[in-house]
């Protein structure tokens, strides 16, 4: 059993290693034709598909950085509450609801005073 997990490791990479290849734009791959390296990552195992993954695919995000060097790789905002709309948006409902509530704890006191200064009024007698 301990014998076949290094070979199901390394027919595992090629795998990987050779569908990333396949799917790699022609202008991202370095070094090497494409078909030289699907060659590569066949017949010459461990070393062809770890060639591949690490030097043989151009992994910038077009400014010259690399994944996780730098700031974040998409151009727009990734979730709603790093969308600066939104947040200026949640923002004014939130400063909204807050005049609202204000107003109309405003309006309940004034109306509450004006009874507490008109007095209980007085029973009819009989």
């Amino acid at each position: 059993m301990l014998r076949a997990i290094p070979a199901i490791l390394s027919i595992a990479l090629a795998i990987f290693a050779l569908a990333d290849c396949v799917q790699t734009q022609d202008d991202e791959v370095r070094g090497l034709p494409k078909w030289a390296w699907i060659v590569l990552i066949v017949l010459i195992p461990w070393v062809g598909p770890i060639t591949w993954l690490l030097v043989g695919k151009d992994r910038t995000d077009g400014t010259g950085r690399g994944p996780g060097r730098g700031g974040p790789r998409r151009s727009g905002p990734i979730a709603p509450d790093e969308d600066p709309d939104f947040l200026r948006k949640l923002d004014e409902d939130i400063r909204r609801e807050r005049r609202e509530k204000e107003r109309l704890r405003k309006e309940r006191e004034a109306r509450e005073d004006q009874q507490r200064s008109e007095g209980p009024e007085d029973p009819p007698s009989a």
